[in-house]
């Protein structure tokens, strides 16, 4: 925390709106990132960011400085986010290849996979993640897309290290084994089309 901010955070817990709306100005977007990931819908993390402002507002003066403003922050947002994903039905997850590399598919020149559209791509992942429930869902934004440490994630989500560390193992290992059969069916449904196009070798 730079001391810009922790001025603006003394201030703000003193009242200063104005020192809180330089809060939510340097927060914004990572706040309103993690809350599209985990929802997938534009409108549904604006509306979980502004809750999430509001709430950190309301019970600024509970935070303990000796905690990470940005870490107690994004809690608030992951937590609320966890309550909406309980009451609907998972929402489709948004997801940018380049942060996935634990879930990259096989390299484009091992096989047909390479054929693959980007849009596809993403599609299939989102699929997969679909799946997962709200607290594995979160467990693995934390970890992958904002690098929270396993007690860090253990303590948000009420959990034990070991049970963390079981759900990151459990999740990875389910959904690469379920992409590399999403990869099979497509593998069998592009070779013959493949075929078609190709001139036979004599």
């Amino acid at each position: 925390m730079n001391e810009s901010e922790s001025e603006w955070l003394v201030r703000a817990q003193k009242g200063d709106d104005v020192a809180f709306a330089r809060l939510v100005e340097l927060y914004q977007k990572p706040v309103y990132n993690l809350c599209y990931r985990m929802l997938g819908n534009p409108g549904d993390a604006e509306d979980a960011a502004q809750e999430a402002f509001l709430r950190a507002y309301k019970n600024l003066r509970r935070y303990d400085s000796d905690r990470p403003f940005a870490t107690w922050l994004l809690s608030i947002a992951s937590h609320y986010c966890i309550d909406q994903l309980r009451k609907q039905r998972f929402n489709a997850f948004s997801l940018d290849d380049d942060e996935n590399t634990w879930l990259e598919p096989p390299d484009p020149g091992m096989g047909p996979e390479a054929s693959l559209s980007a849009q596809e791509k993403q599609a299939q992942v989102q699929t997969l993640l679909d799946q997962l429930s709200p607290k594995d869902r979160a467990a693995v934004v934390m970890h992958y897309w904002y690098d929270y440490s396993y007690e860090e994630i253990a303590q948000e989500l009420s959990l034990t290290v070991s049970a963390v560390k079981s759900r990151l193992h459990r999740c990875r290992r389910e959904l690469a084994g379920q992409w590399q059969a999403v990869q099979a069916k497509t593998a069998e449904r592009i070779n013959p089309e493949r075929m078609r196009n190709e001139s036979p070798a004599f």
